[in-house]
């Protein structure tokens, strides 16, 4: 992996700290607007989401959770049932306002995995449980493009102050981020400027046989610069892993036949609007066409009784 690369692509594990396996926020060097923290936990075993002035999204990955929060010396506890694993689908999730902290703990027996998304802000908006039932679920592209979108974090659903948060799951063999688009320009009405993050896991297929080894399944990340700076990522994928991209045109993610892919994008920018709006790369961008008349993959969606 060259230098360059090497700033915005982290394995699993390298930005440990304070107990988190993963930590991203404004003091990571050429990073201002996201951030993310995965946390690891054993039964009963917590992790304390200390200071104000910074949004948070708390989202089970694998297990359930109990979250103590407190906000202009108001004390309550907020239930997570989550789910078995990303790949099964939804989950319920507790948006916390610049105005609190909190403390997580794992309720499930066994190792249990959270997410928490953030951006630094002033703007307060209202502490918020989003249930199962208002998570929308998109089912986006066709044929070996097809793939899930959760878009619990975007302004239609979520009033946040600042950032975008969603989740995308993409079967084996299958592409998503693509074709390759940026988003760092203001341009109104076309394109927003946003920093994103994305954090991955990849699993052995439902049908996989007995042995395969979830540690080794993998997929591709891919970004390139664009006028706004330079930016090179190619790199294999695993779970844990964190890309950052804080400029350039970024996809395809792919999933290796035989693994499933899911990530997660943290965006936010210094637009005033909180938009998504993206520009393909003009050379690839045709291939949105070639999906007209192909079916979707039957594989999706993705929930826990499939």
């Amino acid at each position: 992996m060259t230098q360059q690369a090497a700033r915005w692509f982290h394995r699993r594990g390298e930005l440990a700290e304070g107990g988190w396996e993963t930590v991203v926020d404004e003091r990571t060097p050429g990073w201002e607007h996201t951030g993310i923290r995965v946390g690891r936990l054993e039964q009963g075993a917590s992790l304390d989401l200390d200071g104000t002035g910074v949004e948070r999204l708390i989202l089970p990955l694998s297990g359930s959770f109990r979250v103590a929060h407190t906000e202009g010396g108001e004390q309550a506890v907020t239930e997570l049932a989550g789910r078995s694993s990303v790949f099964d689908g939804r989950t319920d999730m507790l948006y916390l306002s610049a105005a609190a902290t909190g403390t997580v703990t794992a309720r499930s027996e066994g190792e249990s995995r959270f997410l928490v998304a953030t951006s630094p802000t002033g703007i307060v908006r209202p502490t918020r449980y989003l249930s199962v039932d208002e998570i929308p679920v998109e089912l986006r592209g066709a044929g070996a493009s097809s793939r899930q979108v959760h878009n619990f974090g975007r302004k239609e659903v979520l009033d946040a102050a600042r950032f975008i948060v969603v989740e995308v799951i993409t079967p084996a063999e299958n592409w998503s981020s693509y074709p390759p688009h940026k988003h760092d320009e203001h341009i109104p009405g076309h394109e927003s400027q946003l920093e994103e993050i994305y954090y991955f896991e990849v699993a052995p297929v439902k049908d996989a046989p007995e042995g395969v080894d979830p540690d080794r399944a993998f997929g591709m990340f891919s970004s390139y610069s664009s006028p706004a700076g330079h930016l090179e990522i190619d790199s294999q994928v695993k779970t844990g892993d964190v890309a950052l991209v804080p400029h350039g045109y970024h996809g395809p993610a792919v999933a290796a036949p035989g693994y499933d892919m899911y990530y997660l994008n943290v965006m936010a920018g210094p637009d005033p609007d909180r938009s998504w709006l993206i520009s393909d790369d003009p050379a690839h961008g045709w291939v949105r066409d070639t999906w007209e008349g192909q079916e979707l993959d039957p594989r999706l969606p993705f929930t826990a009784e499939r």
